[in-house]
């Protein structure tokens, strides 16, 4: 079956509190009439969230249509026997100039026994980052349930926070159950599962656009915060050029860096799988049997699995790709 080719979708565009300017500046994605953009959700298949194909014969339809029509041809046999229509990862641009709530995510256990969802394990590539911008992730010492209440309860919840300086290029894991917030200043690409549940622990006594405070979850939070200490909470990796180097790799998504300045062959034959690439700098085109499709800073292409093989031609000195599939 299939005729099918790279496929581009709309953003879809979230103001928040906490949002910036860079989606605009930096990745050229224009989200007037919103006065600020905190998330670019590249795609997504959440509920009232579903993106829309942007390109070809296929434009105007939606994700999970694509899927329920192509099936393993789109997203790959055993990911198509796992999640059926529902696109099982989301994607998002997020900016922010303000610093993000700190929160954490349920398991998949949790999420379904609670919310009838996925739980949310996710991780981060810094694009950006202003001087002194920091990211919280796990804890800066071994703690029990008991003292973290303690601490959180007296109001010293920074006192045992990790707080990670961090620069372009930087990577964080975040599995579910671990504590963790975005500061300001940063702007940044996260592959997640498809989840939209999230619970805050503090808000830093913001108010909404109501004047509302922001609803809080930490009974629900304590249950499933994973207090195991790491001597270093930043993912550390090496990129060799022109080949793809993996950064990342759990049974939700594997996540790999491709920067390349010469043309690259892709054969995806052995992966049963879909490949999404998030441009993070530089322009190219993919090569595929039947066609060509030019490719810009700040876009995210869907490869279906049926496309196995084609070639990526750069269309500037260099370009740098997260290249993600599902192992």
């Amino acid at each position: 079956m299939s005729g099918l080719y790279p496929l581009k979708f709309k953003p879809i565009f979230h103001a928040k509190l906490w949002g910036g300017s860079r989606i605009k500046t930096m990745l050229n994605k224009d989200f007037s009439p919103l006065s600020n953009c905190g998330e670019s959700w590249e795609l997504s298949s959440v509920e009232e969230n579903i993106s829309e194909i942007a390109n070809g014969f296929l434009a105007g339809n939606d994700l999970t249509e694509l899927v329920e029509v192509y099936m393993g041809d789109l997203v790959g046999d055993k990911v198509y026997r796992k999640f059926g229509i529902e696109f099982p990862l989301l994607f998002k641009f997020i900016d922010t100039n303000d610093d993000l709530s700190i929160q954490v995510h349920p398991n998949d256990e949790t999420a379904k026994e609670r919310h009838s969802a996925y739980g949310k394990t996710e991780m981060w590539y810094v694009i950006h980052a202003e001087k002194g911008s920091h990211i919280i992730s796990g804890f800066n010492r071994q703690i029990t349930r008991e003292q973290y209440e303690e601490y959180f309860e007296n109001g010293k919840l920074s006192e045992i926070l990790q707080y990670d300086e961090v620069f372009a290029g930087d990577v964080f894991f975040i599995p579910a159950g671990r504590v963790h917030a975005i500061g300001k200043g940063i702007l940044l690409a996260e592959i997640q599962e498809t989840s939209d549940v999230t619970y805050r622990i503090y808000d830093y006594d913001r108010k909404d656009a109501e004047g509302n405070f922001r609803e809080l979850h930490n009974d629900l939070a304590a249950d499933v915060i994973d207090f195991t200490y790491l001597d270093d909470y930043k993912t550390r990796y090496t990129v060799q050029k022109n080949k793809s180097s993996e950064i990342v790799s759990c049974e939700y998504f594997t996540t790999n860096l491709l920067v390349f300045s010469e043309e690259v062959e892709k054969d995806y034959s052995r992966i049963d799988s879909f490949i999404v690439y998030m441009t993070i700098e530089g322009s190219f085109s993919i090569l595929y049997e039947n066609g060509e499709e030019t490719v810009s800073k700040g876009e995210t292409v869907l490869i279906p699995a049926s496309l196995e093989t084609f070639r990526l031609k750069p269309a500037s000195p260099e370009v740098t790709l997260l290249e993600v599939y599902i192992k």
